[in-house]
């Protein structure tokens, strides 16, 4: 299709609500032209608050990365404090010059879809104390399940018309804690769709000679190349060393039992970076690709799996404006995990010497994590970016492969400040699991700590004073003992990478740490812990003990947004870990942690004893005034809302 066909389409993804708060709003949008920004602000019941917003300031940055492909950030800071528990009405308009004057246009259509039923604005609340929120992670489009963003844009919609029974209060927020996307993933239409937007959109050719690639010399070659479907592993470079670089970034990911089962689609561009997360949180894009044509030169074999994957990602499709809607209604936090960048991302020192001291996959995980803050890390936290880091990314944007490109690239490798704090009541602290690592001394292979020594003292100081949180990590901290002890076993012969051995509880150093940070006479009376990662859901209730008495915590953890764990072996692994772990079992002294009592919750329809909930969906917990949750639910994807019972005679110490 023509590229004037996308220019018409101002908006190419958004907007997103971000970090919000009485006194700042922070709004993400893709367009296909430059414009300037404008927001009106109307409390139910109040007047409106206009925020003209400058151009190239912190407050609203623009930054191309192609010729129809720009990024509009918007940190408002606003005259006047919003209101808190109250309805606020946004107006969002976008600037663009006709003829010398400037023209301002709503980003949304009078009847736009982006509007709940009854409703002719976006709008959001800022609740005064957090009494509910919606929790996910690990949304792969190609996945044969349900979206479980839809089934929170449902819940939105049935808050707003008081449509149904046991409807929470407003939640105050959407934390996404991982995996928002696939780099490591991608079905085959997926990235054919990919790669006819980056044309549509004109984004910049990316230089790759220097990688010493197989007959790749910049990223067109790269797209027309006879392995770019289905076989990428074939495009690494073949140097020393390249064997153990293709276990580790594509080999190693053959493990169908804990992780992703294919990597051959693994992006690589800044451009599929980019255009990946356009596809998955907008529907805009999806008219201007020709899903009917497939790439040339596909296997007998490869061919059908493309049309089966074809299938899965047109209903997928169906559901991306209820998607895109309900961003625009709830801020939304997030943070990475692996699948952002690639499988076992940082797992250990052998494989950050192996990835890191190559150019090629060097590139790839930059690139990735370029994206990354572009995409999701800005608006969680826009202070944290300031002008040069900023500028440096346009500039590396503008000449992809050259040096700029190279050197932003090992600037943010060493970034160390994604993780931040929202303060809400009670705080949401989002912590760092993969960058800020503890690696293994005494060997490379030994699966990494998930926070190093510094970052275990930052999480301390961050937890003092508070009296509750809401602790965000990607992994679970307190896990299904079952699976953590098979992970052991296999680190012990050497393999951590075949069962994605990356739990709090597999390095010594950061096990202790994290469990003295919860004993340490300072720390919060209620810790609420929420993770993903596992594709599978549940809740630990976690009582600590010493001479004055310990925290409360909970472990959350609701995965995955569209993905499941293998059903069979999920049921038997829940079923060995209720026998192999009973209160009794010696299993328990064996491979006790601390002086804690943990209590199961089952989900309900699941016999007693057991403790995994399998089905795409989202976690939705409610708080009572003193940070409590008083009941927690999966809402199943298409399907109902099931509730977490305690189990108190399944209870343990350890």
């Amino acid at each position: 299709m023509p590229v004037n066909s996308i220019q018409n389409e101002t908006v190419l993804a958004g907007p997103i609500l971000r970090r919000t708060n009485t006194k700042q709003v922070a709004i993400w949008l893709a367009l296909s032209t430059p414009a300037r920004a404008r927001i009106t602000f109307t409390p139910d019941g109040g007047a409106p608050i206009k925020v003209t917003l400058k151009e190239d300031t912190p407050d609203c940055r623009l930054i191309q990365a192609g010729t129809h492909l720009y990024y509009l950030l918007i940190d408002a800071h606003l005259p006047e404090e919003l209101p808190s528990d109250t309805w606020i009405d946004y107006k969002l308009e976008l600037g663009e010059k006709v003829k010398g004057h400037l023209r301002w246009r709503n980003v949304c259509a009078p009847n736009s879809d982006l509007y709940y039923d009854g409703r002719k604005s976006l709008g959001f609340k800022i609740p005064s104390r957090v009494q509910s929120l919606l929790h996910g992670s690990c949304r792969k489009p190609h996945h044969d399940s349900e979206d479980g963003l839809v089934e929170a844009d449902k819940l939105i919609g049935n808050i707003l018309s008081q449509n149904g029974e046991d409807l929470p209060d407003w939640p105050s927020m959407l934390v996404l804690t991982g995996d928002q996307v696939y780099a490591d993933d991608v079905a085959g239409p997926m990235l054919h769709a990919i790669h006819q937007i980056i044309a549509q959109l004109g984004l910049n050719l990316e230089e790759m000679k220097s990688l010493k690639g197989q007959d790749v010399a910049d990223s067109q070659c790269l797209y027309e190349h006879e392995d770019c479907y289905y076989n990428r592993e074939k495009i690494l470079p073949k140097t020393q060393g390249a064997r153990q670089l293709l276990d580790l970034v594509f080999e190693g990911v053959k493990k169908p039992i804990f992780t992703t089962d294919t990597a051959h689609n693994h992006l690589i561009t800044i451009a599929e970076h980019l255009v990946m997360y356009l596809m998955v949180w907008s529907p805009t894009l999806w008219p201007f690709v020709d899903t009917e044509e497939i790439p040339k030169g596909l296997s007998t074999e490869n061919a059908a799996l493309y049309r089966d994957e074809q299938k899965i990602l047109d209903q997928f499709i169906q559901g991306l404006t209820k998607v895109q809607r309900v961003f625009a209604h709830l801020p939304v936090a997030m943070i990475f995990d692996d699948h952002d960048v690639t499988d076992d991302w940082n797992l250990n020192r052998q494989w950050e010497e192996a990835v890191y001291n190559n150019p090629f996959s060097k590139r790839m995980i930059g690139n990735a994590l370029t994206s990354y803050l572009l995409n999701q890390g800005w608006g969680n936290n826009p202070s944290a970016f300031d002008d040069n880091m900023m500028g440096h990314l346009t500039q590396s944007l503008k000449e992809p492969g050259r040096q700029s490109h190279e050197q932003f690239i090992n600037d943010i490798l060493g970034f160390e400040n994604w993780e931040y704090t929202w303060e809400s009541s009670p705080p949401l602290i989002v912590i760092d699991t993969r960058t800020r690592r503890w690696r293994s001394e005494s060997s490379a292979v030994r699966p990494s700590g998930l926070l190093d020594w510094e970052a275990v003292t930052d999480l301390q100081q961050r937890l003092r004073d508070q009296d509750n949180v809401l602790l965000v990590s990607p992994a679970p901290i307190f896990g299904v003992k079952l699976i953590e002890t098979i992970q052991r076993i296999f680190t012990w012969f050497g393999k951590p990478l075949v069962v994605d051995a990356e739990n709090w509880m597999a390095h010594p150093g950061t096990a202790n740490s994290i469990l003295n940070v919860f004993m340490h006479r300072n720390t919060p009376e209620h810790f609420v812990i929420l993770s993903g990662d596992v594709h599978y859901s549940f809740v630990y209730d976690v009582e600590l003990r010493r001479i004055k008495g310990g925290p409360d915590i909970w472990q959350i953890t609701s995965s995955g947004l569209r993905n499941e764990f293998p059903h069979k072996l999920l049921n038997l692994l829940d079923v060995a870990n209720k026998w192999l772990f009973a209160p009794k079992s010696p299993l328990n002294w064996l491979t006790k942690r601390r002086h804690m009592r943990i209590i199961p919750r089952k989900p309900e329809g699941r016999a007693h004893g057991h403790r995994t909930l399998n089905g795409s969906g989202v976690g939705l917990v409610e708080l009572d005034e003193n940070g409590r949750p008083w009941r927690i639910r999966q809402l199943i994807a298409g399907g109902n809302a099931l509730g977490f019972e305690r189990m108190e005679d399944h209870s343990r110490w350890e």
